[in-house]
């Protein structure tokens, strides 16, 4: 999984989430850090409303949390999705003796993104691309 922080900076960069099952999610400045929410029919659905995407809760939860806007969330890609958001830039991913390189293509330019894990490459190189000055 992703760390925060580059989930934050993926999010603020204007990385556009249309949530699902299966994903998963963060609450950031609600005193639930290191708690990872995960969308699911039985537990945690999206309801689609005239103000937007929700973030609903079923049944009883603990801190009696019923929904939140999707806005108030940080989506923690996985790496098949972050591989998906890359699309066409994606040139490559190499393991290296310590750590994964992830090769992108920005206009002309070859990009390359180094990181311990495969996942937090992509989602490097995805901010890369999501900054890059011609996607404006």
């Amino acid at each position: 999984m992703i760390s925060f922080d580059l989930a934050q900076q993926l999010h603020e960069a204007g990385l556009r989430w249309v949530p699902s099952e299966g994903d998963r999610f963060v609450l950031p400045d609600r005193d639930l850090d290191g708690q990872v929410f995960t969308i699911s029919e039985m537990v945690v659905e999206v309801r689609r409303s005239p103000v937007g995407d929700l973030i609903a809760f079923n049944g009883t939860t603990e801190w009696a949390l019923d929904a939140i806007e999707r806005a108030e969330t940080i989506w923690l890609p996985r790496e098949a999705q972050l591989r998906a958001q890359l699309g066409a830039a994606l040139l490559s991913l190499a393991r290296l003796i310590e750590g994964w390189r992830c090769t992108v293509r920005i206009g002309g330019e070859l990009v390359e993104v180094e990181a311990d894990e495969a996942d937090e490459a992509y989602g490097r190189a995805l901010l890369a691309v999501l900054r890059a000055p011609d996607r404006a």
